[in-house]
């Protein structure tokens, strides 16, 4: 008669440690992917809600020599948990020594309440925290209340590489009201 064999607990033990070590590592892996917004989470673009705003945008830059439309390009700056939830446009403006910048995103809230809350919130975390640690250190912020909307453009004069971004800055000075971004 052959041996019956029977598992040993020391055995099932070293399983269940590999186990273990394997779903740790796994879910290591799995972090180094970007977790916030959760992937199929941006909301969709404003539409009619930010669409005088858009206007009153372009109209801004035109008057300081700059042709910009919105886009459908998916743009999405750093961003506080207001901003990251609310609908949005966004605008391109036509730089031809740096294509792939100059975007001015237009956040649209239900009230200009809710819109002075999310710009006092997205001025404290691109000031503070990992927000302020997502952008260079010379970066330059414009954020403007203008209605309901939320106006929202960045730029760094250490890494533009066209000279008329800043005139998208003072452009967009005259849209709205201002929120001061803490230093």
């Amino acid at each position: 008669m052959a041996p019956r064999l029977t598992p040993r607990p020391a055995g099932i033990a070293r399983h269940g440690v590999l186990i273990v070590i394997a779903a740790l590592l796994a879910s290591c892996v799995a972090a180094r992917t970007p977790t916030y917004p959760p992937a199929g989470s941006t909301p969709g673009p404003a539409g009619s809600s930010t669409s005088s705003t858009v206007a009153r945008v372009v109209a801004a830059l035109a008057g300081r020599g700059l042709q910009a439309s919105e886009t459908s390009k998916d743009f999405r700056p750093p961003q506080a948990a207001r901003f990251a939830a609310a609908p949005r446009s966004v605008v391109q403006v036509a730089l031809s020594n740096d294509p792939d910048r100059g975007f001015i995103v237009i956040y649209a809230f239900a009230s200009a309440a809710e819109a002075a809350a999310a710009a006092a919130e997205q001025a404290t975390y691109v000031s503070t925290g990992p927000g302020h640690l997502l952008f260079p250190p010379e970066t330059r912020y414009t954020l403007r209340i203008d209605g309901s909307n939320v106006v929202f453009f960045t730029w760094s004069a250490a890494s533009a590489a066209d000279p008329r971004t800043a005139d998208i800055e003072s452009a967009l000075a005259t849209i709205g009201t201002g929120v001061t971004v803490p230093a």
